[in-house]
């Protein structure tokens, strides 16, 4: 005899199918709502939105610069190092960067960085526009530029825990490189336009008044007074504390290094790009835009994948498989002469690159005391920044003799060699990570196998 299900147990039924449904839709709102968590802060909020509109102006600068190099010289390793003379600063200067970072008022250097960065674009611009521009002088204002980053960076880098605190500062920090790379979206589309339509200087122009909105966005915050650390010995005994703390733990002194290989090697395949677009791909100046926006894309997905995690509990791996994910990603692109075919691979070149970038900060800063969080993050910045100016060289003098794909190629070979011998390390240095974490107050009690998965040394 058949029985039927009686419309009480089918009610039960639709409503328990009901509460799951419920149940998951709440789960995934929540976790959406966490993506954007550190923004709850209103001086975070001015930022990220004063910052977000300089960013854009900054690419734009940078495509179009590397634009403007290239057609007025036509030459691989003047693109090279004109990389360097921007960059090489960073490498030099970051210490003391640091160190002033540490020492003084953080907002007040922000104003003073993006003040000087601002007239230096306009500098470069009203040359341009006038026609009166030439290379020694886009190599001066390169190096100028770099220096003013060279204590931009790290003092940004370590104000960030002033807007958010310790609560939300991993997602902060991951928000910065969704940031970061939204406007690496826009700013390269736009320049390619503007350079294809009205030339490089009115990028140039943008970007100076973009540098508006971030300097509003720092003086309307509200701060507590400024807590000065007290500081024994001179600034250069100050300097060597912290580069002494990065070398003597072991976790952030691994990290750093695997960074300033990648750095070396691999980054400086976005200072080829214009060859890539213009004798490669045959795409020209919107074709640079593309690709410059498509590792943006790219890079822009890797830095919300991160701040949609909660915790630091994870990282260590995904700091190694992204490493050789970016060298994997690198050799692919430069084995293609496709535009779109290269323009799809520059989606994962971007998702991995920033993984490994922003994993190794979050990591950083979550083992970091406040007191020395500015040195620190110098020579984060001299290993992120101040490697690539090395690399750029080193690039643009190879790209003459073995090509610009076969430089890429090279560097993501020296990538990948890199995070092998960073996988082989893992395992004995999770152990390290954890008293560290729990010290900084990052994680609580979690077991030791699980904490360094999420730690690296």
């Amino acid at each position: 005899m058949r029985h039927e299900p009686s419309s009480e147990s089918a009610t039960d039924t639709q409503a328990a199918a009901a509460s799951e449904t419920a149940e998951h839709a709440l789960r995934r709102q929540r976790e959406l709502a966490a993506i954007w968590r550190a923004l709850r802060h209103r001086n975070y909020q001015l930022f990220f939105s004063g910052q977000f509109i300089s960013l854009i102006g900054t690419w734009m600068q940078s495509v179009a610069q590397s634009w403007l190099v290239y057609r007025l010289t036509g030459s691989a390793a003047l693109l090279g190092a004109v990389g360097f003379a921007s960059q090489i600063p960073v490498f030099l200067l970051s210490p003391l960067g640091g160190t002033v970072a540490d020492r003084y008022d953080r907002r007040r250097i922000l104003v003073g960085t993006q003040t000087a960065s601002m007239l230096l674009a306009f500098v470069l611009a009203a040359l341009t526009l006038l026609r009166l521009i030439q290379v020694w002088q886009i190599f001066l204002l390169a190096a100028l530029l770099g220096v003013v980053n060279a204590f931009d960076i790290p003092t940004r880098q370590a104000f960030v825990v002033e807007m958010v605190g310790k609560e939300d500062l991993l997602n902060a920090i991951a928000l910065n490189s969704s940031m970061v790379n939204g406007a690496r979206i826009v700013g390269p589309a736009l320049a390619g336009i503007l350079v294809a339509a009205i030339g490089e200087g009115w990028c140039f122009f943008a970007n100076a008044v973009s540098y508006i909105a971030v300097i509003i966005g720092l003086l309307l915050m509200q701060l507590p007074p400024f807590e000065r650390y007290p500081h024994v010995g001179s600034a250069l005994a100050h300097i060597w504390e912290g580069f002494h703390f990065v070398w003597l733990t072991g976790p952030i002194r691994a990290l750093l290094l695997l960074l300033g290989l990648v750095s070396l090697a691999g980054m400086p395949y976005a200072v080829l790009m214009p060859i890539f677009a213009e004798n490669i791909l045959h795409s020209g100046s919107s074709g640079l835009g593309v690709l410059m926006g498509a590792s943006g894309v790219g890079a822009l997905l890797g830095a919300l994948s991160l701040a949609a995690r909660q915790g630091v509990r994870g990282l260590g791996r995904w700091v190694l498989f992204s490493a050789a994910g970016f060298g994997v990603s690198l050799i692919l692109f430069s084995l293609s002469h496709t535009f779109w075919l290269s323009a799809v691979l520059l989606l994962p070149v971007g998702f991995t690159m920033m993984i490994q970038m922003a994993a190794t900060n979050t990591l950083i800063q979550a083992m970091v005391p406040d007191a020395l969080r500015g040195r620190v993050m110098a020579v984060y910045s001299m290993m992120f920044m101040g490697m690539a100016p090395l690399g750029a060289l080193l690039a643009g003098v190879l790209a003459q003799r073995i090509g610009a794909p076969g430089m890429v190629a090279l560097g993501g070979v020296v990538t990948i060699a890199g995070a092998f011998v960073f996988g082989l390390r893992l395992p004995a240095l999770r152990e390290q990570a954890r008293p560290l974490l729990i010290t900084q107050e990052m994680v609580a009690g979690d077991p030791p196998e699980e904490v360094m998965s999420a730690g690296a040394r």
